[in-house]
């Protein structure tokens, strides 16, 4: 599901209730990931519930990145179904530039988040940082 089709049905939803049922089922509707992924390296540190996010070069000029994730935590993969919509595919300059959390913030759902939900949610925006300065710098080097 593209971000713009996340955003048009978060409009739709009055209440934080149906927002957070509807996230939910983003994480219900995340492609499924090999168990074989789930390591000490792919796991986000920083994140109250186990949260794994994994990366993989796109080659082309310039390489894109294509993430997938997954959580034992459904609100949790229901966030990262949200991330994933947000940075799946882009270049690392693209992802540079973004203000990911402002996706969020735009959603509403920064002040409906549990404050260890907000950590977790700024770990893994970390990571995909990380991993994105991670391909610009092999791709320069």
């Amino acid at each position: 599901m593209s971000l713009e089709e996340i955003r048009s049905n978060f409009d739709l939803l009055d209440d934080w209730e149906d927002r957070y049922r509807y996230v939910i089922e983003l994480g219900r509707a995340l492609p499924p990931f090999d168990d074989a992924l789930k390591t000490e390296e792919t796991k986000v540190r920083g994140c109250a519930s186990q949260v794994w996010l994994v990366s993989r070069v796109i080659p082309g000029a310039p390489p894109r990145i294509s993430f997938s994730g997954d959580s034992d935590a459904l609100i949790v993969r229901g966030l990262i179904a949200i991330l994933l919509a947000a940075v799946d595919g882009k270049t690392a300059q693209e992802l540079a530039a973004m203000d990911v959390p402002a996706v969020f913030a735009g959603l509403g759902l920064k002040e409906n988040l549990t404050p260890q939900r907000s950590n977790g949610l700024a770990s893994m925006i970390a990571r995909v940082r990380a991993d994105a300065l991670q391909v610009a710098a092999t791709a320069n080097g």
